[in-house]
């Protein structure tokens, strides 16, 4: 199918509306990035594409075509239920700004946006774009990446939502991500064995420059 579609591309032909429908929802991650971003956006109102097993890159780019093609009815109803199966490649500003428009968002479409996307987001604009589906989100609390989300929040804000979330930031509490570090045994023994005989030159050349300076 890959060697089709470039096939295809290559004789000169345009990727418009009749050739993503032919290539389909089966198909159309298929496309690399050149060959994504040479799409009419205008092609998009008719197409019917499923991005879902696309790469992140692919995601953003159609994301892009798409917020263009359907700009014309950003402030109607109509617009989320256009925008929707793009939304993975969606930045947090978007996200944020849908947040304003009551678009009842599942809970299912909020788990497969960008992950920097969802994680910028507050407790608050994650009830914004919920709405009514508000209650579903404590199912998913213990799922890749609505986990991740619920431990950067305020266990305060979450309690704000009064749907049963739990595992937020306490009070006076930080979470901090403590870096691994290569244990020196590990190291080889010539390693260890010439930085412990230069230490001490090391430090009488430093407490030296100290007193001359």
């Amino acid at each position: 199918a890959s060697a089709m579609i470039k096939r295809y591309i290559g004789l000169g032909n345009a990727l418009n509306v009749t050739a993503l429908n032919a290539i389909g929802m089966k198909y159309v991650c298929l496309l690399n990035a050149n060959e994504l971003n040479v799409i009419d956006s205008n092609s998009l109102k008719l197409a019917s594409l499923n991005l879902s097993a696309c790469s992140q890159l692919a995601k953003d780019i159609l994301y892009a075509k798409a917020k263009r093609a359907f700009s014309d009815q950003h402030y109607l109803p109509a617009y989320y239920g256009l925008i929707e199966p793009y939304l993975g490649g969606a930045p947090g500003a978007d996200l944020r700004d849908l947040s304003k428009d009551n678009v009842n968002m599942k809970v299912s479409t909020l788990a497969k946006l960008r992950t920097d996307s969802l994680m910028s987001l507050t407790p608050s604009e994650v009830q914004g774009l919920l709405g009514m589906n508000l209650g579903d989100l404590e199912k998913w609390q213990n799922k890749f990446p609505i986990r991740e989300w619920v431990q950067r929040q305020k266990q305060s804000e979450l309690d704000k939502l009064h749907v049963g979330l739990t595992g937020g930031t306490q009070e006076g509490y930080m979470n901090i991500v403590i870096p691994k570090f290569q244990p020196p045994s590990s190291a080889p023994l010539g390693t260890v064995a010439m930085t412990l005989h230069l230490l001490p030159a090391l430090l009488i050349s430093f407490l030296m420059m100290s007193v001359l300076s």
